[in-house]
């Protein structure tokens, strides 16, 4: 727990004008556990963009009467998004929007560059002027900067990303087309899907195409960028195959909803997968499993099985509170980890419980877990973690931010035991990670620490610390 996430994008063209501001809504809800700091909709009527963003969660941002004031048009993007870099501040809301001399575009972006300060600085010293401190605006600069002299915006897609390194799933919406485009290593997942009622639709996760009633067609390749038609797809393939797939498996893990499948692999199975491994790795002598809600529960589930241990409820989450890595303060964090979790005593007391959880970043939250469970009267609690050490930090779109912050780059694995008050601790062996999602074509640096990229130079938590300091 308290790992950071990136974004969710979404997009829909339909056949005709419609409340696409609606569909886009119930599309950013499904894909709400990734971000909950802001939110944004930009609707496209016959070339005519309206817009609105803020700070907060979906259903909070976009009322009843919000949602009434945006028109009805034949496309729309959306993003909700958890801030990797730059600050919490309305102008980094997403969609960005941009007029430039061959039109208008909407863009919105999942992931992190990992060459994103070294493109920024060209652009600035060639008269660029930013208004945010996100990735997303010098991707929409570099797209801008080569529709100058592009035939269509997709050349200019297609172009752009031959500049950019790193992680970045797009949706991008232009006055007449509607364009996805997906990093060649795939690190962050980008699919699409047929409307019932006509047209498409393109989502983060599969299960935001439910959500609005699509049918799944495909996930968007590696490298591949789409152009979306009201009844044709055409599919640009130039940067297919230039790396190899490098999907991030902690979206798997942790950050995808279980009920997504990504690049054809159920989550909910990787998890059971994952609950498995646990099992035959780090086997325990105790009475009960139970798993940390939500994405723990699923590999608890998958621990039980393959151990015959019985699997309870044993913590009830307040669905009304977002996930605690939301808060920016650790003393807040702790607040809601209280708020957040209830132990079910009569399930936990007098019991040797088996606590599986997703992940131990800095041990805080762990610890905090782990004293409720005492408190219900747990007899013993032997802790699973459905994934490997966090030894390195990531540059592709999880706030996993150094080394100084992972507590298992300064303890070994019974010293972390004692410190969160478990009898027991095991995690999911990185060389199994393999058997997680069936496939090797995976990125697992924040484990290993092979990354698919060069390192970024600039290895700072803010990285846009630099840009005042040098101006002061």
């Amino acid at each position: 727990m308290a790992i950071h996430e990136e974004c969710g994008v979404f997009g829909v063209i339909s056949t005709k004008r419609s409340n696409v501001a609606g569909i886009t809504y119930y599309g950013l809800y499904a894909l709400q556990h990734r971000g909950q700091e802001s939110c944004g909709i930009v609707v496209n009527d016959d070339g005519m963009f309206s817009s609105y963003k803020d700070l907060g969660l979906v259903s909070d941002v976009f009322s009843q009467e919000t949602l009434a004031q945006l028109p009805e048009g034949n496309m729309a993007v959306g993003h909700v998004r958890y801030g990797t870099t730059g600050g919490t501040t309305r102008n980094n809301c997403q969609p960005i929007e941009v007029n430039h001399q061959k039109g208008k575009m909407a863009l919105a972006h999942n992931g992190n560059l990992s060459n994103a300060l070294e493109l920024r600085d060209k652009l600035e010293l060639s008269g660029a002027i930013f208004h945010t401190t996100s990735d997303t605006e010098t991707i929409a600069y570099m797209i801008t900067k080569e529709r100058l002299t592009a035939s269509s915006i997709e050349e200019a897609v297609c172009r752009a990303m031959d500049s950019l390194e790193g992680a970045y799933s797009l949706v991008l919406m232009s006055s007449a087309k509607m364009i996805a485009a997906r990093d060649p290593y795939g690190f962050r997942p980008l699919c699409f899907g047929r409307l019932h009622q006509g047209g498409y639709v393109i989502a983060s996760e599969s299960c935001a195409l439910s959500a609005v009633g699509a049918e799944f067609i495909r996930d968007v390749e590696p490298g591949e960028v789409l152009v979306f038609g009201e009844n044709n797809i055409e599919s640009y393939a130039e940067h297919c195959g230039k790396q190899e797939r490098k999907t991030c498996i902690f979206e798997h893990i942790y950050f995808a909803r279980p009920d997504s499948v990504i690049d054809g692999i159920s989550v909910h199975e990787a998890r059971m997968r994952a609950g498995k491994l646990l099992a035959e790795t780090y086997p325990a002598d105790a009475d009960i499993v139970i798993g940390v809600p939500d994405s723990g529960l699923d590999a608890a589930l998958g621990f039980s099985r393959a151990s015959g241990i019985p699997y309870g409820i044993g913590l009830i989450k307040n669905k009304y509170i977002g996930r605690t890595f939301i808060s920016p303060g650790q003393e807040e964090r702790v607040d809601r980890v209280r708020i957040k979790l209830s132990p079910v005593e009569s399930v936990i007391e007098g019991k040797r419980v088996v606590l599986v959880d997703d992940s131990i970043v800095r041990g805080t939250t762990s610890k905090r877990i782990v004293k409720l469970l005492r408190e219900a009267g747990a007899k013993e609690i032997h802790m699973r973690i459905s994934a490997p050490p966090f030894l390195h930090p990531c540059y592709y779109g999880t706030d996993i931010d150094s080394e100084e912050n992972l507590i298992a780059c300064h303890h070994s694995m019974d010293e972390i035991a004692e410190l969160i008050g478990v009898d027991t601790l095991g995690y999911l062996p990185v060389e199994k990670l393999d058997r997680l999602v069936e496939s090797k074509h995976y990125c697992a640096a924040c484990f290993n620490g092979e990354y698919p990229t060069q390192i970024p130079v600039d290895l700072r938590k803010d990285r846009f610390e630099r840009k005042l300091s040098e101006r002061v």
